[in-house]
């Protein structure tokens, strides 16, 4: 196989998948065979001039995604910076929805002295991640993001523009990297930054392609299909998540990763209304999960991934398929499992979770004292999903004001005083 080719193809496949197109709509989109496109993706075949414009016009281009990286760790400090000016109306009404990612603009790559890039280095880019992975789930999205968007686009970037002691370094360099580029989209996913978020975890998936690292593709386009779901989009996250568990990316991932995959896999099949195929799927993840020992090594980026985490995705795929009562009984064991201190963030979303359902249910009352449980979680949490709960504790709250339910006027008082904290 011609290492050009392959090259070329999986950034094609990268752009495609990020966009949240499935290879058969985009052979249907550009007239071409959907088989053709299959060998140009794989590196089976050099891509012609002609398919490679079709792609850059669908996709915004096949861009370094070093140079892109650079690009939007700039942009981003800047954009948070002028937010601060007191001008968030103009830059931040839109969000796009997933694939449509404008990544046109042209951009530089950052000018620095050349580094000779070793495995401590790539251990480094490793612990910073796993760093910053743990305070998120503490806190939220909304701490700290800006630490590791500059992280990113200075050190990280120097280390993808040096040079390596050998191959295998420099694939192991551009895997780290994109695990950073991950973990900065996933935070501003969590904290409502949702158009920075497509952006970085398209330029994750460049990078991972770069790595061939199929698991961490995988791993993205899992995080992918979860915002498009939380977003309303439910076709596009089936696509996502049927995507992040297609061949390699999940065949050769660790039973703890697989099992976060497959479950995502089973909440976009039962958000679409496909119930038997995600009860199927739930039961896949469990098994895989049940096959996690510590005599396996496992990424770093599924350290929060427990038997608490499988129990609340399969208590909203329940939730969602319509079983109230599975669905209460799965996010009451994840609230039971789950390390609270270290897991704030979706510890209170659980919580948050677990109240709504009970108050679907008819027990307002118990669902006053689950959600007293769930803003006292939050604390200092500045998160997108938990100020969602809080506003959903408000509005499930409002028909009820005045009346003798217990605990409901301080309920109340508590969602408001956490949303204006936070500015919301």
């Amino acid at each position: 196989m011609d290492s050009h080719a392959a090259i070329v193809g999986a950034q094609l496949r990268a752009a495609r998948e990020a966009a949240g197109v499935s290879l058969a709509a985009l052979a249907a989109e550009i007239h071409r065979g959907k088989s053709a496109l299959a060998y140009y993706e794989t590196g089976e075949r050099t891509p012609p001039p002609d398919v490679i414009a079709c792609y850059e016009k669908r996709f915004g281009g096949l861009q370094d995604p070093v140079a892109t990286l650079a690009d939007l760790g700039k942009a981003d400090v800047e954009r948070r910076a002028f937010l601060r000016g007191g001008y968030s109306t103009a830059l931040g009404a839109s969000v796009l929805r997933p694939g449509w990612l404008d990544t046109s603009a042209p951009v530089s790559r950052a000018q620095s002295a050349i580094r000779h890039v070793g495995s401590s280095d790539v251990t480094d880019v490793r612990n910073v991640m796993t760093l910053f992975s743990q305070i998120e789930q503490r806190m939220g999205g909304g701490h700290g993001r800006r630490a590791v968007v500059q992280y990113l686009s200075s050190e990280v970037v120097d280390y993808l523009n040096g040079t390596y002691t050998d191959e295998v370094v420099r694939r192991d360099m551009f895997s780290a990297a994109a695990e950073m580029a991950y973990l900065a989209g996933w935070m501003a996913f969590d904290n409502d930054e949702h158009s920075a978020a497509q952006r970085y975890f398209a330029t994750a998936t460049k990078l991972a392609a770069e790595a061939e690292d199929a698991p961490l593709t995988g791993h993205i386009l899992r995080a992918m299909a979860h915002q498009a779901i939380d977003l309303g989009h439910a076709a596009e996250g089936l696509e996502l998540a049927a995507a992040s568990v297609a061949g390699s990316r999940y065949s050769t991932a660790t039973p703890r990763e697989r099992a976060l995959l497959k479950i995502v896999h089973a909440k976009a099949l039962s958000v679409a209304g496909r119930r038997s195929e995600a009860a199927k799927a739930v039961i896949v993840a469990e098994q895989d999960l049940a096959s996690a020992s510590s005599s396996i090594a496992e990424p770093s980026r599924v350290f929060f991934f427990t038997e608490a985490s499988l129990a609340h995705e399969t208590a909203c795929v329940l939730r969602d398929s319509g079983d109230l009562h599975g669905a209460a009984e799965q996010f009451d064991r994840s609230v039971r499992k789950r390390k609270a201190q270290a897991f704030a963030r979706t510890h209170a979303v659980t919580l948050g979770y677990l109240g709504a359902v009970q108050a679907r249910q008819g027990d307002l009352e118990v669902a006053c004292a689950t959600w007293k449980s769930a803003l006292v979680s939050m604390g200092q949490v500045q998160s997108g999903r938990t100020r969602a709960v809080a506003h959903g504790i408000r509005a499930a709250v409002a028909p009820h004001r005045g009346s003798a339910v217990e605990g409901l006027a301080e309920i109340d008082n508590r969602a408001s005083e956490y949303l204006q904290a936070q500015g919301k």
